[in-house]
């Protein structure tokens, strides 16, 4: 994780976004944002996390918080996976990582003895002023967007 911190202002981002357009954090301010960062589109984690924030966007709508899931894939992956899994939250493409480095969750990995630079599955819980209220690194699917919900109705 980077040297960024709870109370810390998000860093922004103006990212192109899923079915054109660009999406911009700082626009959101007056309301929660969270901001959630995976490694791929159609991948079985990845596919999970979106399912589960989509299945939870009436929950968060009610909270008046966004959600945008950043990958480094592109707007053209983007519309397909929103498609094909019927998915209700904004997907940013981030191709050149300069958000995630922004957010410090652009990493060396191993797999398979195998390094390799990619995104560590992370999550910011941005507040209506425009500052990180919580930080999740190295996210565990499972239960993770429930959690991420609980924090924005306490905000």
């Amino acid at each position: 994780m980077s040297d960024l911190q709870p109370g810390n202002p998000a860093p922004d981002f103006s990212l192109p976004r899923d079915g054109g357009g660009t999406v911009t954090l700082s626009s959101f301010k007056g309301k929660p944002v969270v901001v959630y960062f995976y490694p791929k589109d159609d991948t079985s984690g990845c596919t999970t996390e979106a399912l589960d924030f989509t299945t939870l966007i009436p929950d968060f709508e009610k909270a008046a918080a966004t959600v945008i899931g950043i990958s480094p894939d592109s707007v053209t992956k983007h519309d397909k996976f929103i498609k094909k899994h019927g998915l209700g939250i904004i997907l940013a493409a981030d191709e050149e990582q300069v958000a995630a480095n922004a957010y410090g969750v652009w990493k060396e990995k191993s797999m398979y003895g195998k390094t390799y630079m990619g995104i560590e599955r992370s999550t910011f819980l941005v507040d209506a002023d425009g500052n990180l209220a919580r930080i999740w690194p190295k996210v565990k699917v499972a239960g993770h967007a429930q959690e991420v919900l609980e924090a924005v109705k306490a905000l």
